[in-house]
This record gives C-alpha cells, structure tokens and sequence, in this order.
C-alpha cells in the first residue's frame, strides 16, 4: 500500500521517513498559521465574540483542520500566549545578571526592555491586546488566566527586590516603602502598555521607552512613597532572597 504513496525513484523506509517528516512539517506549518489567524481575530473580534470557522477561514483551511491542532478557543489562545513572552513577562526577559551592584540600573534595564520589547515584536503586542483589551476569561481558560498571575507575581517580587537592594545601597532614601514604589512602578509600565497598544501610531515607544523610565526612577528617587508608622519596615534583603528562590 504505501508503495503507492512514495514518489518515483524512492523506497521503503526511506521514503516513509521522507513522508513522515514532510506530514510532521506540514502540521507544523499549519499550527502556526492557525495560531497566526488567531491573533487577528482575537484582536479584531474579542475572544468571545469571535468563532472557530472565523479562525479557520482567516488561515485558509477547514474548521475540521482547527480540531486537529486545538479542542477549541481556550486551547488556542492558550498556544497564542506560550508562542510570545505575556506581558510581565517580556519585562523579567531582560539580559545580564541581577546586578547586584547596581540594583537601580537593573530595574531600568528590566523596565526599558519591557517596553522596547513590546514595540518591537508584534507577537508580545498581540498577546498584551488580547489578554488586556479583548478578552474575557470563559470557562476552559484558567491556564492562561493562571500563568499570567504568575508572571504578574514574579515580576513583582523581583521589583520589590531591586528596590530593597537599591535601599540598601543608598541608591533610594531609607525610607522608601518597597511595596509601594513596586506598585507604582507596575501601574507606571501597565498603564504605559495599555495606551500605546491601543494607538501605537502616536509615538515610537522603542525609542522614548528609556526616557519615560529615567522620569519614573527620577522620581522615585526624588521624592518616593514613604513608609508610614502603622507600616513596618520591610527587612532588606528578605524580598531579594525570596526573588532568587
């Protein structure tokens, strides 16, 4: 039978591997256009209110090909956000070490890679527009809802850690309540991503991303939230040691 199936001048086993390869390199191909047309609907329509047979005639194949790949829409968007970093996500990609010498310099370099990151790869602008702008979290998408607290979570407590270190170092005033300038440095980066996602046209964010966070920092150092009676002192470097476990 398989004879039959194998092109002119090939045999056996060999040509069975060529064919199995080529299967296993056409599926591929197809799951990521399927994932491709996923991002344009999802970004155009909303999770919700967008169908299976709209992904499937964006890509160009049948609804039938879809099941195949994914059961259904949770799977996919789910495979959409493990193909591109979330979007607290792309902030912790930031290179190099912890740079404990210099904690205030690593926060920058995280929060300058985020943003400069998020303007240059349109996949990561896809997920961030989807999960944040159009999307509601249907029954099937825990795993996704999950994964991004988690990247939430760990971008927070490495913040809170730098911040620590940077208290430490006298790179920050003594005072300076960790928690606090953790959150504001959270709504500074979300807020950030949320408005120019949604109108990238207005400027090159790639570009001005170092002197908006030099702004931030500047201010945090200038004038930071402080730590009120009623809230204790954080112990420095309780933060950074729960960070790097």
């Amino acid at each position: 039978m398989f004879a039959t199936l194998l092109p002119v001048g090939t045999s056996g086993a060999d040509g069975r591997g060529s064919m199995v390869r080529r299967t296993r390199q056409e599926a591929a191909a197809t799951r990521e256009t399927l994932i491709d047309a996923a991002e344009q609907v999802f970004r155009a329509k909303g999770v919700a209110r967008a169908t299976l047979s709209e992904v499937a005639a964006a890509a160009g194949v049948t609804r039938g090909a879809i099941y195949w790949h994914f059961r259904d829409k949770a799977e996919l968007l789910e495979a959409m956000c493990e193909r591109a970093a979330m979007p607290m996500e792309a902030m912790l990609d930031a290179t190099g070490s912890d740079r404990r010498d210099d904690p205030l310099g690593h926060l920058r370099a995280m929060a300058v890679h985020g943003l400069s990151r998020l303007a240059r790869d349109s996949r990561v602008q896809a997920v961030f527009d989807v999960l944040y702008h159009k999307c509601e979290f249907m029954s099937g998408m825990a795993p996704v809802a999950q994964r991004q607290r988690a990247a939430d979570h760990d971008c927070g407590r490495r913040v809170i850690a730098l911040i620590e270190e940077a208290i430490a170092r006298g790179q920050l005033p003594a005072d300076c309540d960790p928690r606090l300038a953790a959150q504001l440095m959270k709504a500074f980066m979300i807020g950030i991503m949320h408005e120019w996602v949604r109108n990238p046209g207005s400027y090159d964010l790639a570009s001005a991303a170092p002197a908006l966070v030099d702004a931030l920092l500047a201010g945090l150092v200038a004038k930071p939230p402080r730590r009120t009676a009623d809230r204790p002192r954080a112990r420095i470097g309780h933060s950074a040691r729960a960070a790097r476990h």
